[in-house]
């Protein structure tokens, strides 16, 4: 799940500070701009984090996912702490064990997407990442006490029917050829749900840490947790392999910051919806590098799943950071 911007990046980006100037239709030749700029960064950010999903499933063909793992983890930490520095904060924070809790949900989260983008078509790998929203919304309940409403409800409930449909369980669609490997399928939901348990931590420590904390506790965890494995299995990379690797890290970085700008400028329903554009681009890559078409069952599924999530999304536009 993508972090909140820092204050320094809001000096990176003008418009930010000042907010966006509003579009002029008085006069007869003024044109309505239909892609609004925090639009335009949700839609890079979409597209910079699938060329992330196309690039892990890309070279997890020849190497072990937790390879994967540590080589971005690696990649973030080294630009999470330049971005410590930079804002001259402590790297350590004031809520060290939430930090920490924070960092193995993101890791275990990470972890399960990478195992689930090499071992499932790109696109249904993607669609099952993005029920993360719809667990948010049910973890919420415990731990930030917000209340339980009709409209969570009847998300999940939509939810695991778009699952379904995208999944096509033997024991539901007998003979399918495209239903998918259960236990992928399993652990892929399991990555959603750590997910989601790892953006309602960030927002319990965005009152009092600084983004590039959060982000350099993540890394760390994710590095320690992925050595063992990772040195277990190791394959040494070939130079276009490192390449790849190093892609996969600077991809992340760009798919969060422009995802930060765009949550920062736009209506939050506007931002979730076009972020879902990154299913579009991994359904694109999967048909274009890895001859994966998707079924009638994908499309119904993931429009479903995106339906739900949207029901959540609150309408009004989020309040600028200072």
């Amino acid at each position: 799940m993508p972090e909140r911007h820092d204050a320094d990046a809001v000096e990176a980006t003008p418009e930010l500070e000042g907010g966006i100037a509003p579009v002029h239709t008085g006069q007869p030749n003024a044109r309505v701009r239909w892609l609004t700029p925090g639009m335009r960064y949700m839609a890079a950010g979409a597209f910079f984090f699938s060329v992330m999903s196309l690039l892990v499933k890309h070279a997890g063909k020849d190497l072990p996912s937790q390879e994967l793992v540590l080589a971005r983890s690696i990649v973030t930490a080294t630009l999470s702490a330049w971005a410590v520095r930079r804002a001259r904060v402590s790297p350590w924070g004031t809520q060290r064990k939430m930090l920490v809790f924070r960092g193995i949900a993101g890791f275990l989260a990470l972890s399960c997407f990478y195992h689930t983008l090499t071992n499932l078509p790109i696109a249904d790998a993607t669609v099952i990442q993005y029920t993360n929203p719809v667990y948010a919304g049910l973890l919420a309940v415990p731990l930030l006490g917000e209340k339980l409403r009709r409209r969570e409800v009847l998300s999940v409930l939509a939810s695991i029917v778009g699952v379904l449909l995208v999944t096509q369980p033997s024991f539901l669609f007998s003979g399918s050829p495209h239903a998918l490997p259960p236990m992928s399928v399993v652990i892929g939901l399991l990555g959603a749900m750590c997910s989601a348990t790892a953006y309602i931590t960030v927002r319990k420590l965005g009152a009092t840490e600084h983004p590039a904390v959060i982000v350099g506790y993540f890394s760390l965890v994710s590095i320690v947790g992925s050595i063992p494995v990772a040195l277990q299995d190791w394959i040494w990379p070939t130079p276009m392999q490192w390449l790849v690797l190093l892609g996969i890290g600077v991809s992340t970085q760009l798919g969060q910051i422009a995802i930060t700008h765009g949550l920062r400028l736009e209506r939050a329903g506007t931002a979730t919806a076009t972020a879902y554009l990154q299913i579009v681009f991994a359904a694109l890559w999967g048909v274009l590098f890895f001859a994966e078409i998707p079924d009638a069952g994908t499309i119904i599924g993931s429009l479903v799943i995106i339906a739900s999530t949207l029901a959540l999304t609150p309408r009004r536009r989020p309040t600028p950071a200072p």
